[in-house]
C-alpha cells in the first residue's frame, strides 16, 4: 500500500478520525455549556464571578461582535451557509494534510467551534453567549461562548503553524 505524503510534511497522511474527534469534543463541551447556562439563567441575567469576569446569558443573532445583529433575520441563513461551507473545506484540508499535527489541531478547533455555533443558529435562530469579560477602563467586551473560544484558539494555532513553516 502506497502512502501519500503531504506537500508540507514528510509524514504520511493520517486518518481523519482524531481530528473529527477533537471537533466533536469541542461541539459537545460547547453545547453542554450552553444548555447549562440557559437552564440556570434568564436572558440578560448576570452572575459576578471575579472583578473582571461575569457569566451572563446573551443571544447573538449576528456574527462576531454582534455584526449584522439587527439585519432582519437573513443573516441566520447567511452565516449558517458560510460556516457549513467552511466546515466542508476544513474537512477536505484535514483529509489532505492529516499528518500536520499543529495545522490539523487548529482546523479541528475551528471546525468544532463553527459547527457548535451552527447548531445554535439552526435550533434557536441565534448563538448563545455567556462569557463576559470586562475592565473598568474598557467596559464590557462582547459576550462569547466556548465555540468562539475554540475558533480563536484554532486561529492562533493556525498563525503559529504558518509562522513556524515560514521560518523553516
Amino acid at each position: 500500500m502506497a502512502t501519500n505524503k503531504s506537500r508540507f510534511s514528510a509524514k504520511p497522511q493520517s486518518s481523519l478520525t482524531p481530528w473529527l474527534g477533537i471537533a466533536a469534543i469541542v461541539i459537545l463541551l460547547d453545547q453542554l455549556s450552553k444548555i447549562t447556562i440557559t437552564k440556570l439563567f434568564t436572558l440578560g441575567e448576570e452572575k459576578v464571578v471575579t472583578s473582571f469576569f461575569n457569566l451572563v446569558l446573551a443571544y447573538n443573532p449576528g456574527a462576531a461582535f454582534s455584526f449584522l445583529r439587527d439585519a432582519g433575520g437573513w443573516q441566520r441563513y447567511f452565516f449558517t451557509a458560510i460556516a457549513l461551507g467552511a466546515a466542508a473545506y476544513i474537512i477536505f484540508l484535514l483529509k489532505k494534510h492529516g499528518g500536520q499535527r499543529l495545522f490539523c489541531w487548529a482546523l479541528a478547533l475551528i471546525l468544532g467551534g463553527a459547527i457548535g455555533n451552527v447548531i445554535d443558529r439552526l435550533l434557536y435562530g441565534h448563538v448563545i453567549d455567556f462569557l463576559d469579560f470586562h475592565h473598568k477602563a474598557f467596559g464590557h467586551f462582547p459576550a462569547f461562548n466556548l465555540a468562539d473560544s475554540a475558533i480563536c484558539l484554532g486561529a492562533g494555532l493556525f498563525i503559529l503553524d504558518e509562522l513556524r513553516r515560514v521560518n523553516r
